[in-house]
């Protein structure tokens, strides 16, 4: 495939992230409005929030196996018109708590088959020397969504009944990513091994836990345990609510989570630059430092009678732009190269599906997590797991960059026998 068509097919199936984004970043301006509208207490506000988390989970387990059975295409259409339906569903017909729960569950569905099948896709269309950064597509079509519902959601805010607008407006870009899909082909690593179909069928799930593969899919998994547990969508989902403990006003906090978004952006647009010049295992350990370091300076901040509410911001933006250099894109172009290629599909499910499980978790209980013990106890904990995934990473991972996916397969069984 001729490089120029490469990366255009690889644009196209990236833009399906960007409709997850706005899904991702929407209900950080809708929540409290929500919440106010229908009463809602900490656990249940936490549900409504969490529940695209848990829709994630189930999508991404399902996704990533009915692709390795039906085609890569397919799946990511079917995971697009969901998203449709779901925006379509908040903006329209959402007019309590649970039905908000459910259409947010079918979008995360949607959002968990793409996050498993969209990297997969691109690794198998890419070459050697840009599948890295034609891979972190994915994830910066996610932060531009991001980025597009925290500005949406700062012009809506003044706006009737605004959580609806913000929560229906992705159905617009749904819509078009339906229509996109319609012109890229099949990956044809996945149709080749659709014509061994005796041969790629009887790949059993408990495959992943046996032998070498399932020590190839421990890694991949520990990668993805550490994105989510460690605290950004909590961030990327309470940005206005942490902002206005620390004493910044609404209507700042808003703005300042458009700014949020903007550095989300312009860091993962510079690792999108950086993932193919520096090895991967470099920019994963020094992010996850940073990150780290950043959070502790939140928690502090959050231990004193009045923070700085510019060390605060800075502080907030400092952990987005250390996690957007690391565990952001580089968990999806790591789990990606070292999956074995019979495997791909389902094992970027599992492993995604324990990424969605762990932003169910912090997500669904940050709420709760910051009545009971405080806002600085939770960033202290979040603070803690990042350092223990560096220690992962530097000590387990091994470098995958400008490595051609064949020989990395080879290098891990090779390394065994």
């Amino acid at each position: 495939m001729e490089k120029s068509k490469f990366v255009f097919y690889s644009l196209i199936a990236a833009f399906g992230a960007f409709v997850a984004g706005m899904n991702l970043g929407g209900i950080s301006g809708a929540i409290d409005a929500v919440s106010a509208e229908f009463g809602l207490n900490a656990l249940m506000k936490g549900f409504v929030t969490s529940s695209l988390m848990a829709g994630c989970l189930f999508g991404a387990l399902s996704g990533g196996s009915l692709s390795d059975k039906f085609g890569r295409k397919a799946i990511l259409t079917v995971s697009e018109i969901l998203l449709l339906v779901s925006a379509v569903g908040c903006g329209f017909f959402s007019h309590g708590a649970w039905p908000l729960v459910v259409y947010r569950f079918l979008a995360g569905l949607g959002v968990g088959a793409l996050s498993a099948v969209i990297p997969a896709y691109i690794s198998e269309i890419s070459v050697a020397r840009w599948r890295g950064t034609l891979v972190s597509l994915y994830q910066v079509f996610v932060v531009i969504g991001i980025l597009a519902a925290y500005t949406a959601n700062y012009f809506l805010v003044s706006a009737d009944v605004s959580w609806h607008y913000m929560l229906g407006l992705p159905a617009v870009f749904a819509a078009l990513s339906v229509c996109l899909m319609l012109i890229v082909p099949e990956s044809p690593i996945w149709l080749a091994g659709a014509g061994r179909k005796s041969e790629t069928a009887t790949v059993p799930f408990r495959e992943l836990f046996r032998g070498v593969t399932g020590k190839i899919v421990f890694l991949g998994s520990m990668l993805a345990f550490f994105q989510q547990i460690t605290g950004i969508n909590v961030v990327i989902n309470y940005a206005p609510g942490i902002l206005g403990n620390l004493g910044i006003a609404a209507g700042d906090s808003l703005l300042q989570t458009v700014i949020i978004g903007i550095a989300n952006l312009v860091f993962t647009l510079i690792a999108l630059w950086m993932c193919d010049r520096f090895p991967r295992k470099t920019l994963l350990v020094t992010g996850c430092i940073g990150s780290a370091l950043s959070l502790a300076y939140l928690a502090y901040a959050f231990s004193i009678p009045e923070p700085s509410q510019a060390g605060s911001l800075i502080a907030i933006v400092a952990f987005i732009a250390f996690f957007a250099l690391s565990l952001s894109p580089l968990m999806f172009v790591v789990t990606a190269e070292i999956y074995p290629s019979r495997v791909r599909g389902t094992a970027m499910a599992l492993s995604t599906g324990i990424s969605w499980a762990c932003a169910f978790l912090v997500v669904q209980f940050y709420p709760w997590m910051e009545a009971a013990i405080g806002a600085g106890m939770a960033f202290g904990l979040f603070a803690l797991l990042l350092l223990a995934a560096a220690l992962f990473i530097r000590f387990l991972i091994p470098e995958t960059k400008d490595r051609p996916l064949e020989e990395i397969e080879e290098y891990f069984y090779g390394k065994h026998e």
